[in-house]
């Protein structure tokens, strides 16, 4: 239990301290005119308060994300606090608010088009495609998810379920962003925080259960290596580069360079903490390495219901909804929302017309839609990947656009070069990569980042 309070303690002073560090180094300007209002146009760009932005980026980043990666993640024990802290602290953190940041100063310009700036255009299209590839993934996983537990609780086909959702990513996706996701989205955004408050309560209360400290034997509960599957199965209540994806969405939505901080470092710390909270009920609940074995790669979703039920009873199988089959599916369609946005901008459509928006968004909801007929397991491990390496991309263009307006550019560089180790050593000794053994793979990653940040500091320092 300490060890988890502890890090909770060292998450939320980090967004009064670093946070208030790196906005200094960033150069926030209050007085500047934020893009919500010299371009405002009644669809993407619409001024809106700090907290609705606030409520709805912590929404579109988070759905299921620090639930189902941190469950998975408590396989690893209580060696997972430190990853989602420190790495929500010093990685996601620092990419999420420059990804919002630099957004903000080019007139809410999506990834692509920001890393075209700072690291060129061959960078650029990579990135693009890696970006709607991951909205594509993500909103599969999500309405996966959300499908498999509303088919669970009703007895309704996943196929019904996973059609209903997909019409409505389909209608809130085309929207202006103000009518839906302005209006009912922070609610949710807020739902989800007081799900994870609620369900931690529970278990704190009964004595039945009790959070593992960080001891020796309670650090390593598994056969897989930590280096590199905790640091990719916690992908989102770490680092996630899909967050990047939903940056411009409020960028282009901010009243002011002050909001910045708050809605983007904020949020991130945010998610962190509700990633702590589901990895330490997940330990308490199933008391380690063989029950939560069966739930690592698979549908967690299941693992949540019965936790919420046996924790909570009635009330739980309501946050259950609320949590792993609402807040999911509001994450799913922005995360399609910017997959369109991303082509939008790439292509130069205006995308003032409804008929316009359609002819983009029909073809990426078919792709997803088709992917939620594959395995769970292996969509989670690809989006956790490929995120991975959109994270890196954006760390690296951030740490360019400090050299050049002559900031410490460290504070971006240190965790793109961390990012960089973490997926080179995953692909090269996943089932899904070269499968080579730990040691082998683990030399290779590293003399491959060495050599990759020197080429980085040669061309831009």
């Amino acid at each position: 239990m300490y060890s988890f309070i502890i890090c909770a303690a060292i998450l939320i002073a980090s967004y009064f301290i670093y946070g208030k560090f790196v906005e200094r180094i960033s150069g926030v300007d209050e007085t500047r005119q934020t893009p919500a209002y010299r371009m405002e146009d009644g669809v993407d760009y619409v001024p809106m308060s700090r907290i609705k932005n606030f409520l709805i980026h912590f929404l579109n980043i988070a759905g299921l994300g620090p639930i189902f990666g941190a469950i998975q993640g408590a396989l690893f024990g209580p060696a997972a606090f430190l990853w989602i802290t420190f790495g929500t602290i010093f990685i996601g953190s620092i990419h999420d608010f420059f990804s919002g940041y630099m957004s903000l100063r080019d007139n809410g310009l999506t990834m692509p088009d920001i890393v075209s700036k700072y690291l060129g255009s061959n960078i650029e299209k990579i990135l693009a495609v890696l970006m709607v590839v991951t909205g594509i993934l993500v909103s599969a996983t999500f309405a996966k998810g959300a499908a498999d537990l509303i088919s669970n609780l009703t007895s309704i086909p996943v196929i019904i379920c996973i059609t209903a959702i997909f019409i409505y990513f389909l209608i809130a996706t085309v929207f202006p962003v103000d009518k839906i996701i302005g209006n009912i989205y922070p609610i949710f955004g807020a739902l989800l925080l007081i799900m994870a408050i609620i369900m931690m309560g529970g278990v704190i209360m009964n004595p039945a259960y009790s959070i593992p400290e960080f001891t020796t034997q309670g650090l390593y509960l598994t056969d897989k290596n930590i280096f590199p599957y905790l640091f990719v199965t916690i992908a989102c209540g770490a680092v996630s580069g899909f967050h990047a994806s939903q940056s411009p969405i409020v960028s282009r939505c901010l009243e002011n360079e002050k909001d910045a901080r708050p809605v983007f470092f904020g949020s991130m710390v945010l998610e962190g903490l509700i990633a702590l909270c589901w990895a330490a009920i997940a330990m308490a609940f199933f008391h380690g390495q063989p029950q939560l074995a069966a739930i690592y790669g698979a549908t967690p979703a299941v693992g949540v219901e019965q936790m919420a039920k046996i924790l909570l009873g009635p009330i739980g199988l309501i946050l259950t909804i609320i949590g792993v089959v609402i807040c999911p599916i509001t994450s799913g369609d922005t995360a399609l929302r910017s997959a369109r946005i991303t082509i939008d901008d790439q292509l130069h459509i205006n995308n003032e017309k409804l008929i316009t928006r359609l002819k983009i968004a029909v073809p990426l909801f078919l792709a997803s839609f088709g992917l939620t007929f594959i395995d769970f397991s292996l969509i989670w491990r690809y989006f956790s990947w490929s995120q991975l390496i959109v994270a890196t991309i954006v760390l690296y263009a951030a740490t360019v656009y400090l050299i050049r307006n002559k900031k410490h550019y460290f504070i971006t560089f240190i965790p793109a070069i961390v990012c960089t180790l973490i997926a080179f050593g995953y692909i090269l000794q996943s089932p899904e990569g070269l499968r080579l053994t730990p040691m082998i793979a683990n030399v290779i990653s590293v003399i491959a980042t060495a050599i990759i940040a020197a080429i980085f500091l040669k061309k831009y320092k």
